[in-house]
């Protein structure tokens, strides 16, 4: 589970990181809401805890561009302002739960459980992921870093396929095999015309590059490449 802190006091920031790390969540800090912002529209997390009072842009602003870019990312608000009207301020932007400093780690971290395991969908086995990128079995949508990806079906086959067999290399005669279904041919490249073409979709306008050749072996579609 990847966790975003949106914190600008750096002793408060590491304190609720190091814990979540603790408890084997993965933990990233942003300093500020320009900086939160540009990590939320271009990484997935599986939760936001978001400090109201933040330089640059605050929080009550940075929730409402998340739910306005559609992202449904629970957002757990921290404030020292405690007021009744601070918290509808906070709900009204589009904030899941609200926890006023100062807090006991054990509260934030009950909340964080609960928040996480209310997002988590019923038919979570249908979402394959790695790193920002999401590919749902159902209803057979792709996103990378948010942002929907429209591939053919057989595009999506091979990525699903990949997708269920992540860190592992597969041969161009598995993927034939069981993607399409035919006896493999040493004298055709169409595998390799449609890594391709995934590439460009899935990988081209991004930093990351999941998708990894291994000369001789095959194809892996990996994190941290």
């Amino acid at each position: 589970m990847k966790i975003l802190i949106v914190e600008d006091e750096p002793k408060v920031a590491a304190f609720i990181q190091l814990g979540l790390e603790e408890n084997n969540y993965s933990a990233i800090i942003a300093t500020d809401g320009e900086e939160g912002k540009k990590m939320v529209l271009n990484q997935l997390y599986d939760l936001i805890i978001l400090d109201v009072n933040l330089p640059k842009l605050n929080g009550i602003e940075l929730c409402k561009i998340i739910r306005d870019n559609n992202i449904k990312t629970p957002i757990l608000m921290l404030t020292a302002l405690g007021s009744t009207d601070d918290k509808v301020s906070g709900f009204e932007s589009g904030a899941d739960d609200y926890l006023v400093k100062p807090f006991e780690f054990r509260e934030l971290l009950a909340r964080v459980k609960a928040l996480i395991k209310r997002s988590t969908p019923l038919n979570s086995e249908n979402i394959l992921r790695i790193d920002d990128l999401e590919l749902n079995t159902e209803s057979k949508i792709v996103k990378r870093a948010n942002k929907k990806i429209d591939l053919t079906a057989k595009e999506f086959s091979l990525l699903e396929y990949l997708l269920k067999n992540k860190d592992r290399v597969v041969s161009r005669k598995e993927i034939a095999d069981k993607v399409w279904d035919i006896h493999f041919d040493t004298g055709t490249n169409v595998i390799d015309v449609y890594i391709n073409f995934l590439r460009k979709k899935i990988d081209k306008d991004f930093d990351k590059k999941i998708i990894q050749t291994q000369v001789g072996m095959g194809y892996v579609i990996r994190e941290n490449s």
